[in-house]
């Protein structure tokens, strides 16, 4: 019973109202799309996106690294590790570390999504349903547009492969950034973001439902049993390893047993962590969940997706006649024009109907070409496309081959894209940076955020 109970608290921490006595710029004006939310988010959200920023550069190195010894005299030695077994026979993990990579790592990945995503809509700006309304929109139309493309270039080839194209891999995304150094104001990268990690359910979701196979439903009944006990102990407050590790490990483990892909843990095992204090705790103190995310997110950035990056990316392109036939590959074709043009145009699409059906216009000093090249940058779709990619075809099959040099081909193409376009508008949002980032009565708080 108690279980049972702790699993439906959970899911009581609703989305409140906006509290009417807010003393920001947001409590006297009717926020604007894109419009900055609260300073204590807008400060929590760019400590996020510099750690992802960091994650992204390693992501990069990792994926040089493997395409280079994949492509090197040496590339056998690249494959044999990538098929080592590791693991205890008795408990049917003795899995390749390839695989330990793409079930394993990726579930902190995901785990920190579920955190990620749980936060914002219960205790984030993205409570206030008119907020958040535009990236779950902008998400949503960035999954169903390349989706239908790909299948109208690949669905009598492939039609396997059609979930590729829709993710957005934020990490890479800030790297290019980075990389560029434009002053893109943070309401866009929080857009960005926050479209992203509605991205990462959205396909966790699409993992679950479509490529799942040879389910036994025992095994997820049984998972139920330690992630309700992980549950009760996060419930009341106990953050002790040595508990919720193991009980996350054998949620994780069940999963893997069920045929569910078990990278689907690492979001239920998110959702399950409260986000505000527990009663009688100081308000002001950051929650469980935010406590975890702290912890996690370093491990995920940092070495969960470099590694699986590592694993993943290296692909023997085979000379100018091995990239000739990949990307003759309808199902390779499909998966560039998604990324590069389904992805942009269904953000695009998604967010101009959803502002004027809720008349927000957009932030005084944005036009939508700058919109645009966020949305052409949510077209880098590196980590979860890969995975996708090798749950749909087959690891070492031809086809995740041809995948593998599409993904990185088109996110390649939407980076350069993004840089070229967002590169052009750097001088106008220095000065939005700029604006942003005044504090004329060194309070350190903006005074955007103060606005009376």
């Amino acid at each position: 019973m108690q279980a049972t109970t702790s699993l439906l608290m959970t899911f009581r921490e609703l989305p409140k109202p906006l509290c009417s006595e807010r003393t920001d710029w947001m409590a006297t004006e009717s926020p604007s799309l894109f419009s900055p939310g609260s300073w204590s988010e807008g400060s929590r959200i760019a400590a996020v996106l510099r750690k992802e920023t960091v994650g992204g550069a390693l992501l990069l190195l990792a994926t040089v690294i493997a395409m280079v010894w994949a492509n090197s005299p040496w590339s056998d030695s690249y494959f044999q590790l990538l098929d080592t077994e590791v693991g205890p026979a008795a408990l049917h993990l003795n899995l390749t570390l390839a695989t330990w990579a793409a079930d394993g790592l990726l579930a902190i990945f995901f785990f920190v999504a579920g955190l990620e995503l749980k936060r914002e809509f219960v205790a984030g700006d993205l409570r206030d349903p008119k907020r958040a309304a535009v990236p779950v929109a902008a998400a949503i139309g960035g999954m169903i547009v390349p989706a239908i493309a790909y299948l109208l270039i690949a669905g009598g080839t492939g039609p396997k492969g059609w979930a590729i194209p829709t993710a957005t891999d934020i990490a890479f995304a800030l790297a290019v950034l980075a990389v560029i150094s434009t002053h893109l104001p943070s309401s866009l990268r929080t857009f960005l973001l926050t479209l992203a990690v509605v991205d990462d359910l959205l396909a966790i979701t699409v993992i679950a439902l479509f490529y799942s196979k040879d389910l036994h439903l025992q095994w997820m009944l049984l998972a139920l049993l330690p992630l309700a006990v992980f549950a009760v102990l996060v419930q009341r407050g106990i953050s002790h390893w040595y508990l919720l590790l193991p009980l996350a490990f054998a949620t994780w483990a069940l999963v893997h047993a069920s045929g569910i892909h078990a990278t689907v843990a690492g979001v239920l095992l998110g959702f399950m962590v409260p986000v505000r204090p527990r009663k009688g705790a100081d308000p002001k103190a950051p929650g469980l969940a935010e406590h975890f995310e702290h912890l996690v997110r370093p491990v995920s950035a940092g070495f969960a997706v470099p590694v699986f990056a590592f694993f993943s990316a290296g692909v023997m392109l085979g000379g100018m006649a091995g990239l000739k036939s990949a990307l003759t590959d309808p199902i390779a074709i499909g998966i560039i024009v998604g990324l590069v043009v389904g992805k942009p145009i269904g953000i695009l699409i998604a967010t101009f109907i959803t502002a004027k059906a809720t008349r927000q216009p957009l932030q005084k000093g944005l036009t939508w070409p700058d919109v645009t090249g966020v949305a052409i940058l949510g077209g880098i779709g590196f980590t979860v496309s890969l995975l996708i990619g090798e749950l749909a075809f087959g690891g070492n099959s031809e086809a995740d081959d041809h995948v593998k040099i599409a993904v990185l081909l088109g996110s390649v193409l939407a980076a350069v894209i993004a840089a070229v376009l967002l590169r052009i508008r750097n001088k106008h949002y220095r000065q939005l940076w700029e604006e942003e980032n005044r504090d004329e009565d060194h309070d350190g708080i903006p005074d955007i955020y103060q606005r009376e």
